[in-house]
């Protein structure tokens, strides 16, 4: 038996209560409109079962948990005959204002046990859930099979593979290490899974730029792509095209930031000023495009597919292994100037893996600003490849739009990564 007083009881009681009546304003604004006798509890009623769970819980501790249990069970079943009453008077009821109910109880049992934070923030989050519930269920709706099956994926790669793998190093150089390698290909997924759901909800009508924003996130290369097969059929939107390429070209030196410090914090303070500056130069370059047909808007840009795959994940990690390698071999057979060829090399392909493995080498086998120049020449690779396949696939007038911006953006960046 815990030895509170009654005025030490007294707050704990209040906290049940005002559990009640939180749960119940919502419940009983959801109820508003229907008629006295139609609804299963309101207002009033949720704030006495609060108190009813805190009389409960105070009893259980004279009383024993066995006995407390049966009044448990007793509260449960009344409940339970009240809601199969209700269902045949009213076939809206549903089994959330049963579950509801017990669980109103249930967390004011856990207020007067002394666990008032734990159970105001349940209570809070469960009001959160009551009150979104057409939203929920418009998401729901329109959540598509494919979106399903990459959000599983997702879990299954990062809350079940990736903590029994294990923390060492295999082979060459001690280049492998599976929860490493795996903690990045799951970064990388959650990244383009997150830019996915973005480019989604960007695709009606509101245009180029938040597409571009997104697809930074996801594939700036399949996005310029896209653009730059569309411009060939819709002379028009040439430039608005070319101000979305921009944009997401612009987009991946963030996320190069973003990735790279997560993996190592030190690189944030001496990789961040030449991205600073590609970044402003690309966006200016991408705001004078977009200015000079501000008026028309797109009625649909087709989005990227999804971005998560189970396949593309391992081949990722498979790539993310292979720069390492070749990055630790690099370094003991060439030193710095092997890594400046790598990164060059590599970065035609995709700038994430290298990005990666700089940022894991960087501190140990590389200094940081041997690592911080190699990012930027890998990122440069990848941008102007990206500029030259404007110009063969969306011909001349698209190219000379993105090709000029993008030299000036990787001289600039180049000279002060050069500098520091």
């Amino acid at each position: 038996m815990n030895g509170f007083s009654d005025i030490e009881q007294i707050p704990l009681m209040g906290s049940a209560l005002a559990i009640g009546l939180l749960i119940g304003v919502e419940r009983g604004w959801r109820s508003r409109d229907e008629k006295d006798g139609m609804r299963l509890a309101g207002l009033r009623t949720y704030g006495l079962i609060g108190l009813l769970g805190g009389s409960a819980g105070l009893l259980a501790q004279y009383i024993g948990m066995t006995a407390f249990g049966f009044i448990f069970l007793g509260f449960t079943a009344a409940v339970t005959t009240m809601y199969a009453m209700q269902r045949r008077i009213s076939s809206d009821t549903s089994i959330t204002s049963l579950i509801t109910t017990l669980l109103t109880f249930s967390l004011g049992v856990l207020a007067i046990l002394d666990h008032v934070l734990l159970a105001t923030s349940i209570a809070v989050v469960a009001t959160i859930l009551l009150r979104f519930k057409d939203t929920l269920h418009a998401w729901l709706r329109g959540l598509e099979q494919s979106e399903l099956h990459a959000a599983l994926q997702l879990l299954l790669i990062s809350i079940v593979v990736l903590p029994i793998l294990p923390d060492q190093g295999y082979g060459p150089w001690q280049a492998f290490n599976p929860y490493e390698t795996w903690w990045m290909v799951v970064l990388i997924a959650s990244i383009s899974f997150v830019g996915y759901f973005v480019m989604k909800t960007s695709d009606s009508g509101k245009g180029v730029i938040l597409t571009g924003l997104a697809a930074g996130m996801v594939s700036s290369t399949a996005l310029t792509l896209h653009f730059s097969r569309l411009s060939q059929k819709q002379e028009e939107m040439k430039n608005l095209l070319a101000a979305g390429i921009l944009v997401a070209c612009g987009t991946m030196f963030p996320r190069i930031v973003l990735v790279a410090s997560l993996i190592n914090p030190a690189l944030f303070s001496v990789l961040i000023m030449p991205m600073i500056v590609m970044t402003i130069l690309t966006f200016s370059a991408a705001a004078i495009m977009w200015n000079q047909d501000a008026g028309y808007k797109p009625s649909q840009l087709n989005k990227l597919g999804n971005p998560l795959e189970l396949k593309a994940a391992l081949f990722f990690g498979a790539l993310v292994v292979m720069m390492i390698l070749l990055g630790k071999a690099a370094i003991h057979f060439f030193g710095e100037t092997g890594i400046y060829i790598l990164a060059a090399v590599s970065g035609i392909i995709d700038v994430d893996p290298i990005n990666l493995t700089l940022a894991r080498m960087s501190g140990t086998e590389l200094s940081l600003n041997v690592a911080t120049l190699s990012i930027v020449i890998a990122s440069s690779s990848n941008t102007l490849i990206k500029a030259m396949l404007t110009m063969f696939i969306g011909g001349p007038s698209m190219g000379v739009r993105i090709v000029l911006p993008l030299l000036l953006v990787v001289t600039a960046g180049l000279t002060t990564a050069w500098l520091l």
